[in-house]
């Protein structure tokens, strides 16, 4: 369907419910993650689905955030789908661990950046969309378990961007500064692809119509020299 450019990510989830519907063990998610991964690569190799994939092979992206996955990553030989200098080097030692050359390291992942041209004006119009994505998220992963569900957060708190404050989970800006970000979040690494949020909890279409322009039109690291 995508005429060769697929690029398959995988991951181990986060849901006790999700693993609980499959009748899935959630403790043995990465130990199963990675047989996933392997069997997966082996029905392509050996022709155990039809029709095969045009690319061979597919490459696959291990969706890790930690140094457990990072590491499972590397030594399955495929990509690490989280850019971060931190788990680099886990993700780096799973290449040696599993025979690989380190010199096949690649590495892609989600910015949380969102760009507009007013960024101030922009956030007191997104703050709301994001406070009900994360509240999804934090609230989604404690379903399940026994711990305390996570307190709401209010779209004020992303306006006081106080160090403790959950200002972190996205930022706003416009395309010199993403640029300068970008540059700094991926140094040294052998980044491929990025990946931007469209948009956030179904914001304002104007304000994801214009991220996307000014991303794809105006960011002066992907227009180049």
């Amino acid at each position: 369907m995508s005429g060769g450019r697929l690029e398959l990510g995988m991951g181990a989830g986060y849901r006790v419910p999700e693993y609980d519907l499959m009748d899935a063990d959630f403790t043995r998610r990465f130990r199963l993650t990675e047989e996933n991964i392997r069997e997966v690569r082996r029905l392509w190799e050996e022709g155990g689905v039809t029709p095969g994939p045009i690319q061979d092979p597919v490459p696959l992206w291990g969706g890790f955030y930690g140094p457990r996955g990072a590491r499972m990553a590397g030594r399955l030989g495929i990509g690490l789908l989280h850019i971060s200098h931190e788990l680099f080097p886990h993700y780096r030692e799973g290449l040696v661990e599993g025979g690989h050359d380190p010199a096949t390291a690649r590495v892609c992942g989600l910015l949380p950046i969102i760009l507009a041209d007013d960024p101030d004006e922009a956030w007191a119009r997104v703050a709301p969309f994001l406070a009900h994505q994360m509240n999804s998220y934090w609230q989604s992963s404690a379903e399940g378990t026994d711990r305390p569900r996570p307190p709401i957060i209010h779209p004020d708190e992303f306006r006081k961007r106080t160090s403790n404050a959950p200002w972190g989970a996205l930022k706003i800006l416009t395309p010199a500064d993403a640029a300068a970000q970008i540059k700094e979040t991926t140094e040294g690494l052998p980044v491929e692809h990025l990946i931007f949020w469209a948009s956030i909890a179904g914001m304002p279409d104007d304000l994801t119509a214009r991220n996307i322009e000014l991303v794809s039109e105006e960011l002066p690291l992907l227009l180049g020299p």
